[in-house]
């Protein structure tokens, strides 16, 4: 008897620990839900309806406004043409600092020098540094080297700004690897970059994943240096999505800006949702030990 009201409190204290956690999900959705729902309406029906108001009809127009012909500014041509630079600009800038992390914490983790505490501390600081801190500076270095307003500049910056971070990701993950291994391989007479390509990368794929979804999150949401690095035609997606919202022409259209924003969030969300348990996966394989 007593162990049947033990397991009928451990259920319904199971289910109220769902039911609050559903709850809270659902809270935590709501904007989501308010803007699709907004940007499957005309403009008549969100001005007679409420927030959460189920469309009379699907509109799809919006989405197709805000991809093909919305005001970004001067410019009428949505923001599919900046969604892809988005794409130009962190395709490129997540595999180069991905490498570049990798290479990094596989030095500072298995072939250490003197003083390679002190530089790994130095790069820590790289983490902690806040993006105002290096516009002008940055401005004046890309202009030196011919980089200015381009998209080969904005990767150049994401390179670098992200380079600690992926450091930090696989200098962690290595030193879990046991350095038998390394001495094993050395003995036998393998390189560095043997080692590397051969026994460290094969064991890599679950940091792989943080440093890739970590990396396209930040680039991809990122505004500040979009705004300021990029050029007319080189903008990313966000500085688009800000141009549209804050255009002026005509009426507001509001289905059209939450059509836009959706678009602009997609690729993210497709992101964690396709590899977000790998993301956890890999942090708890050794991305926070060290």
């Amino acid at each position: 008897m007593v162990k049947a009201q033990a397991d009928m409190t451990q259920r319904m204290l199971r289910y109220g620990i769902y039911l609050f956690l559903g709850l809270m999900a659902l809270i935590y959705l709501m904007p989501f839900w308010v803007m699709l729902l907004t940007s499957l309406k005309d403009v008549e029906e969100i001005r007679s309806g409420t927030l959460l108001s189920l469309p009379g009809s699907l509109d799809l127009s919006a989405w197709d406004k805000a991809w093909n012909s919305a005001c970004t500014g001067t410019t009428c041509e949505g923001i599919g043409p900046y969604f892809m630079n988005s794409f130009k600009i962190v395709i490129p800038a997540v595999a180069i600092s991905t490498l570049l992390g990798a290479l990094n914490g596989y030095v500072l983790s298995m072939w250490r020098f003197r003083g390679s505490e002190v530089l790994f501390g130095l790069l820590l600081v790289g983490c902690f540094i806040p993006f105002q801190v290096i516009l002008l500076p940055m401005v004046r270095t890309l202009s030196v080297f011919g980089m200015a307003n381009s998209t080969s500049g904005l990767i150049s910056v994401h390179v670098i700004y992200g380079v600690a971070f992926t450091t930090l990701f696989f200098r962690n993950f290595y030193i879990g690897i046991p350095k038998e291994l390394i001495s094993a391989a050395k003995l036998d007479g393998a390189g560095f970059f043997f080692i590397f390509r051969r026994i460290l990368l094969p064991l890599s794929t679950p940091i792989i994943v943080v440093s890739v979804i970590w990396q396209f999150t930040q680039i991809w949401n990122d505004f500040l240096f979009g705004v300021v690095f990029s050029g007319v035609d080189t903008q990313p997606v966000t500085v688009a999505l800000n141009n549209l919202v804050n255009t002026s022409f005509g009426g507001k259209q509001y289905n059209v800006d939450m059509a836009a924003a959706l678009i602009a969030a997609m690729p993210t969300l497709l992101v964690y949702i396709v590899a977000g348990k790998y993301f956890v996966r890999g942090l708890t394989a050794g991305a926070v030990k060290g």
